[in-house]
């Protein structure tokens, strides 16, 4: 053994775990730019060419109530800041989950019985209780797997669909057993909560477990996963050939085709993308909902004159003007298959309309940037970096407690998985893309200029120490898997992702499950697969590219020594990348001359069972973007937080649940300290400050057409009126009936999630 090596390495470590609190700030999100698609809207071939117009084309679907089988939108479960702030029949009994109670609804906190068609009522969240609130040692008062999420569809089986009017799917439809209420069906509720679409265009992978793939492989949300995925490519006016995208940078369009597919949220089963192209492309956009004649999108465009019902134009017209013609202009069919149920075979464009759905939200999404907040605007200083609240009509009070508020987030390491522009280090793309040097890019306000490179998100606390980004774990590589401390010991994490403890384990895997193949959504998962040489096992590409010496916490240590949790010399090592024939040595975290390995294959294999080779990927959720977070509840993966004080409980008390894949960040939290209320509100109006104005009032890019939504159904919870369009055996809607609004949005703002649910 080397005594000096030990040093060194205890040393790396002590600094590690002092140096938490000066992780990434909170930077403005002025000018980062949008994640790349090469190939999307660029070089000699683009796929879209005319990006306004498919702009145009995806704001359109987004929005439109014919997408669903019957009647829910895209926009359904995301017209409030991005998210869902209904609160009639949104309860899920948590049928994710392998717990007893997973297919039937519990009572609530308020000692309601709940279930379908209830109304939630303040008391009953949090969904979690405890005697006393901040401290998990008071003993819990109060549980249920229930979860809190967003209404969506009848479901049934689909048969065909009117291709000009109506926008009931023909489907054979029977009261679901579970969502009923005296034997009359309502709407399922999706077993998640609704996350804000509003920057998702900058997570890597979207869905709250990642199954929404980075990478669009044109019909499905598997990417590289899904061997049958492709689109159809006119060759000449005789052939045509399927052939799969790899569009990276895309999970908002693999996250839009499974969406429209679910049977809970959208989609009678059996329904495909072909069977909604068929259903819309001779049909005017948005053919029954008002639309404001100052739209953003549309009126500059002149696809709408004035306030009216629907668009100047069709469906078809659009996906025409949008796309590249070798996707739609075949005019042979015969090649692309017929609806399952039967009837006339698809023509291209219908055979192609899940990659027309995909791409054309996405570029519709990826307009939904909220950089206007008062995190983007305020001055800086000019040494440490952080917002200053001057000149901004803030009181010096309120700018004591921003500060202070600002300075508590740090310290409870909340920036570490809230991390960046963004707020989340789930932006993996744009937060590597900021600490990458480049000649002449800069982001941020006119006043506050700030270069791309190692201090794009603060400097570093002293010569020599870790910038704060590289704290946070993100360096230029932008590696998707990593490697950290969890409650059990140090572990593989699927970056990005994380369990704070908010449920039972048991009762959601989140990013630990697997997808419809059987795959693990892991890519931490994966990572040890490929480790252990079982390339087989590897169905993400990007997983051959992680660099070991960026990891947070050590993997390898190029020295003749054992360590119980790390890989040595003694082991069996191999430089990073050899098996790739490129050596991922260079720009590194850690000494790359001692952590720049990984195990040979036989030493991944005699440990695969050991503490060197563990995962911890069960109940991992991605972490949300903190913008605009104000005006986003209910919070969590499951709804079980209505009000931004009760999170901050939450994390007061260390978690819900303490279990061996909890972050072990949680232990290190302050905030139940004697000055706790304090912190917690300080904390409170610092996430306020990344509230976006045009966000809160709906002005453009966020203001949208109208759209009705099922806000539960006639009745409550014990009964329900019968007789919905789509049979005596349902139960009728009621509407929440959102107004169209245009560029100048709306005069009164949109309030906190809380303020929706009745007294």
């Amino acid at each position: 053994m080397h005594f000096t090596n030990k040093l060194v390495l205890s040393g790396a470590l002590l600094v590690s775990q002092v140096s938490f609190a000066h992780g990434p700030k909170p930077m403005p999100l002025i000018d980062v730019p949008v994640p790349p698609v090469p190939g999307l809207t660029d070089g000699s071939d683009p796929i879209v060419t005319n990006k306004n117009i498919a702009v145009a084309l995806g704001k359109a679907l987004f929005w439109e109530m014919n997408v669903g089988s019957d009647g829910m939108a895209c926009g359904s479960c995301h017209f409030n800041a991005g998210a869902d702030r209904r609160v009639k029949n949104q309860l899920n009994p948590g049928d994710k989950g392998t717990l007893a109670t997973a297919h039937s609804f519990e009572t609530t906190a308020s000692g309601a019985d709940g279930g379908p068609n209830y109304t939630l009522t303040p008391s009953d969240f949090p969904f979690y209780q405890f005697n006393d609130p901040i401290h998990q040692a008071s003993g819990v008062k109060f549980q249920t797997d229930d979860v809190g999420a967003s209404s969506g569809t009848f479901s049934g089986q689909f048969k065909t669909a009117s291709r000009f009017s109506g926008s009931n799917d023909t489907c054979s439809r029977s009261a679901d057993p579970l969502f009923s209420v005296n034997h009359t069906g309502t709407r399922r509720v999706e077993p998640r909560n609704a996350p804000t679409m509003i920057n998702a265009v900058f997570n890597h992978r979207n869905f709250w477990d990642g199954r929404a793939n980075n990478v669009f492989n044109g019909s499905s949300n598997w990417g590289e996963r899904d061997a049958e995925a492709g689109v159809w490519i006119k060759k000449n006016a005789r052939s045509v050939v399927k052939q799969p995208l790899h569009l990276i940078n895309s999970s908002l369009a693999s996250q839009a085709v499974a969406t429209v597919q679910s049977d809970t949220e959208m989609a009678c089963v059996g329904r495909n993308l072909a069977d909604v192209g068929r259903k819309l492309l001779s049909r005017q956009p948005l053919q029954t909902q008002q639309v404001h004649g100052e739209d953003s999108v549309f009126a500059p465009l002149q696809l709408v004159a004035g306030t009216q019902k629907g668009l100047n134009t069709t469906y078809k017209a659009l996906v025409m003007a949008a796309f590249n013609p070798k996707y739609w202009s075949y005019s042979r069919v015969g090649e692309f298959g017929a609806p399952a149920a039967g009837g006339s075979a698809y023509n291209q464009m219908e055979a192609n309309f899940s990659m027309f759905f995909g791409l054309a939200l996405q570029l519709y999404e990826a307009t939904l940037v909220s950089d206007q907040a008062p995190i983007d605007l305020s001055p800086r200083d000019p040494v440490t970096m952080e917002p200053t609240w001057e000149g901004m009509g803030y009181s010096a009070a309120e700018i004591a407690t921003l500060k202070a508020g600002l300075q508590k987030f740090e310290s409870n390491h909340c920036n570490l998985c809230h991390s960046g522009p963004l707020l989340t280090n789930a932006a993996i793309a744009a937060n590597s893309a900021l600490v990458t040097p480049t000649d002449g890019a800069f982001f941020g306000p006119e006043h506050f200029r700030i270069p791309f490179g190692p201090t794009a998100m603060g400097p570093a606390i002293s010569p020599g120490a870790p910038y704060p980004a590289q704290e946070g774990g993100i360096t230029p590589h932008g590696n998707v898997v990593g490697r950290q401390d969890i409650r059990t010991g140090t572990q593989l994490i699927d970056f990005g992702f994380a369990n704070t403890g908010v449920a039972d384990p048991n009762n959601d895997l989140g990013v630990g499950g697997n997808d419809s193949f059987g795959n693990p959504l892991s890519y931490a998962a994966q990572y040890k697969q490929y480790l252990l040489g079982n390339y087989d096992s590897v169905v993400d590409s990007v997983v051959y590219n992680q660099k070991v010496c960026d990891f947070r916490a050590l993997f390898s240590y190029n020295d003749n020594f054992e360590l119980p949790d790390i890989f040595t010399a003694l082991d069996g090592l191999q430089v990073d990348g050899s098996r790739e024939g490129q050596a991922r040595n260079r720009d590194c975290i850690s000494d790359p001359s001692l952590a720049a390995y990984i195990p040979t294959i036989t030493a991944a294999n005699a440990n695969k069972d050991t503490a060197k080779m563990a995962v911890s990927s069960k109940a991992a959720f991605k972490v949300p973007t903190l913008r605009n977070v104000e005006l986003t509840g209910p919070f969590m993966h499951n709804g079980s937080m209505a009000t931004l004080e009760q999170v901050l409980e939450f994390y007061s008390r260390l978690g819900n649940n303490q279990n061996p894949d909890q972050d072990n960040f949680m232990p290190s939290i302050a905030l139940n300290a004697s000055n706790s209320a304090q912190s917690r509100a300080q904390i409170v109006a610092f996430l306020k400050t990344l509230t976006d104005e045009r966000v809160r009032y709906k002005r453009a890019p966020f203001d949208h057409p109208e759209i009705a939504i099922p806000h539960g159904h006639q009745g409550d919870e014990v009964a329900v009126v019968a007789g919905n369009a789509l049979g005596s055996a349902f139960a009728k809607d009621e509407l929440l009936t959102i107004p169209a609004t245009g560029a100048n949005g709306l005069t009164e703002p949109l309030v906190p999630f809380e303020q929706h649910l009745p007294d």
